[in-house]
């Protein structure tokens, strides 16, 4: 949930893994296999920058990033900070 909102505040905006993971005080490896589910599930996409460095942002073209969204924001509204 930490990675997948971190993903959800920094939308239409791609971010390195070493970025998620120093934004929510996870280990690398720990972001690494939260990541590779969503990916399969395509709730978000990768963009290789060279040779090792990869990105991901939201796919919010995808019905269920769409629902994710929906219920993230009425969630939040619900919410106290």
């Amino acid at each position: 949930m930490i990675v997948l909102e971190n993903l959800i505040k920094n939308r239409s905006t791609y971010t390195y893994l070493s970025g998620i993971a120093e934004e929510t005080g996870l280990s690398h490896s720990s972001v690494s296999r939260v990541i590779e589910p969503l990916l399969a599930i395509e709730i978000i996409t990768e963009k290789k920058v060279g040779k090792q460095i990869r990105t991901f942002t939201l796919d919010e073209e995808n019905p269920v990033t769409q629902l994710l969204l929906k219920f993230y924001g009425d969630l939040s509204e619900l919410l106290p900070e």
